[in-house]
């Protein structure tokens, strides 16, 4: 795509504000895309999400516990959410980002927090029971195995948090949220637990 010279501030302010990144970024990564809002912003967001790993080896031992109750008291859910300074931790995008991660828990009930976190022994039940399905709909045996995994994929991606698609934006996973604060913060951002609570449960 042609690289446009002319992006409007006004273009510039709305893709900052929706992302976070700094004005030059937002106006090179608009020049880059054409104008094209959506593209820019995916943009900033891989690449914001490719210097966040590059924080994520530094401590982040602050932070603060984000909390929700369902309205009618029948549901809660509390998360820790880290970052390295106590000034990240008190800045209102933060703050929203926990509390906003504890209603997603709420609803979407995720059984670990990472993929490596979920017990083997479910991890295995999962897998013969897909293998046993693709086994009984007679799928060719040399795409068994792929087949399996892609099902074992949509497991995750329906029951590990980081994994999960965002209640409110299912463009978006909560490992890519946690990632995009870590870009606009500059901070290595982290979630370190959570623990959801139901009425009547376990």
């Amino acid at each position: 795509m042609a690289i446009v010279k002319e992006i409007p501030a006004k273009l510039v302010a709305e893709l900052r504000a929706r992302t976070g990144a700094g004005m030059m970024d937002c106006k090179k990564a608009l020049e880059e895309t054409g104008g094209d809002l959506d593209k820019a912003a995916e943009a900033l967001r891989k690449s914001g999400a490719a210097k966040a790993e590059k924080r994520a080896g530094r401590e982040a031992t602050q932070g603060l516990i984000g909390s929700y109750v369902h309205h009618d008291g029948s549901i809660g859910a509390l998360v820790e959410l880290n970052c390295e300074t106590d000034f990240v931790a008190r800045t209102p995008e933060f703050k929203e980002l926990a509390k906003e991660l504890a209603m997603h828990i709420a609803s979407a009930k995720p059984l670990a927090l990472r993929i490596e976190d979920l017990p083997a022994d479910v991890v295995e039940r999962e897998r013969r029971v897909y293998t046993e399905q693709v086994a009984q709909q007679k799928k060719p045996e040399n795409i068994r195995a792929k087949i399996v995994e892609g099902m074992l994929k949509k497991f995750y991606e329906d029951h590990v948090l980081l994994e999960q698609r965002y209640v409110r934006d299912d463009k978006r996973t909560i490992g890519e949220l946690v990632k995009e604060l870590s870009a606009k913060t500059g901070e290595n951002v982290q979630l370190r637990r959570f623990v959801r609570f139901e009425r009547g449960g376990v």
